[in-house]
């Protein structure tokens, strides 16, 4: 028999949701290793490659992190020259990042391990269910529930 608080905690949304997360990113990471990139680099090149240049703060955003967390992810990438980080174009205090042609080449390199990662995640869990997850977890991404409105 479960005491109320184990039964919480299999009913916690927050737990769920993490708990997954962690599976699927260590999946991805595995699968994107060759490459010598995580998820979440790849994420970062991804968005600047399709975005263009942008401040760190608008890059967090986007990517729904922390601007700390953004900041240790970029870090490597800066390191191997695969992102460029520079004064803004409109405001020289702000820094804005942009991908360089090494991190062009390396995120093409990453995209079919990428590739494979989705195929092999839409094969195991189905391909309406997993376009469906997505469609749910951008709208809890979404929603404004977390203003306590």
């Amino acid at each position: 028999m479960k005491t109320e608080g184990e039964a919480g905690f299999d009913a916690c949304n927050c737990h769920a949701i993490r708990q997954a997360a962690r599976h699927v990113t260590q999946f991805y990471d595995q699968l994107l290793a060759p490459s010598g990139l995580r998820v979440t680099q790849f994420a970062i090149l991804s968005r600047l490659r399709r975005a263009g240049p942008m401040s760190i703060n608008a890059l967090a955003a986007l990517l729904v992190m922390d601007r700390t967390t953004l900041g240790r992810n970029i870090l490597p990438l800066e390191r191997d020259g695969l992102i460029a980080v520079a004064p803004g174009s409109a405001d020289r205090r702000r820094h804005e990042l942009s991908i360089t042609d090494a991190g062009v080449a390396r995120h093409r390199t990453a995209l079919k391990y990428w590739r494979e990662a989705q195929a092999r995640f839409g094969s195991a869990f189905g391909e309406e269910r997993a376009a469906t997850l997505r469609e749910l977890l951008h709208d809890v991404t979404a929603s404004d529930f977390a203003a306590g409105g």
